[in-house]
């Protein structure tokens, strides 16, 4: 009976050894397992893709103002209306459009006569008028040539002040979209050249992160975090740049 036992005491040893064993097999092929599911998630790789195109501006803005001093309001309003009537006749007579001239309304400020200390008195010495106008147009080359002719006005006693001219991109929103796209197809080819050279192979696209627009003057190497858009010079160069991820086969 003694002998019995012993051997159901073994047995009970043995099964307990071999469940043990069983369990650690069990934890070690389980952690292996999670370690290389970690290992297949952490097999991404993130690029930087750009495109640029050289644009040349289709819309200019010109901006100006003109002023009248004056002793008395009525004869300040009857000089700067023909300023006014100066500066259209000159707009006009350069080949721009009439609706595309805007006029702001006419600002007036009491000018006061100064004291024998410099400061000024309460006593109204005169007036002095002030408007604004703006051209926007496509007739680009009108609207440069403008900027440059403004001393006719000036020859005709308008006492104008020009401002330089702003040169825009009227397609700005359709180039944004096809430029991301030609940024994102330059990453994705960055990122087989970069795997492929390991023996690998990149998957799907899993996020893309569009990085700042630029656009500046045609030779310009400007950049900026916070983006730039140059409306001085009339030939322009787009650059888009996108941030992608891959997975990696």
């Amino acid at each position: 009976m003694k002998d019995i036992k012993e051997i159901k005491d073994y047995q009970i040893v043995l099964l307990g050894i071999i469940i043990a064993l069983g369990v650690i097999f069990s934890t070690w092929v389980l952690s292996h397992a999670i370690v290389s599911y970690q290992k297949l998630q952490n097999q991404a790789l993130t690029v930087t893709g750009s495109a640029s195109q050289e644009i040349t501006s289709d819309i200019a803005v010109w901006k100006a103002y003109y002023e009248v001093r004056s002793k008395d309001l009525k004869s300040g309003y009857a000089k700067i209306n023909t300023d006014k009537s100066n500066v259209t006749t000159f707009l006009v007579a350069n080949g721009i459009k009439e609706t595309d001239i805007k006029y702001t309304p006419v600002s007036s400020y009491p000018v006061y006569k100064k004291l024998g200390n410099g400061y000024e008195s309460n006593e109204i010495d005169g007036y002095r008028l002030s408007q604004n106008v703006q051209v926007s147009s496509s007739n680009v080359d009108a609207i440069t040539k403008i900027s440059q002719d403004t001393s006719k006005l000036i020859n005709k006693n308008v006492e104008l002040t020009s401002n330089m001219v702003e040169y825009y991109v009227s397609n700005l929103d359709e180039l944004k979209i096809k430029m991301l796209a030609e940024a994102t197809k330059d990453a994705k080819l960055r990122a087989k050249s970069m795997v492929e050279s390991t023996g690998g192979r990149i998957g799907a696209m899993n996020s893309a992160k569009m990085g700042v627009f630029q656009i500046v003057a045609k030779d310009s190497t400007d950049v900026s975090d916070y983006g730039i858009y140059n409306t001085s010079a009339r030939d322009k160069k787009i650059n888009a740049v996108v941030n992608a991820t891959f997975t990696i086969k």
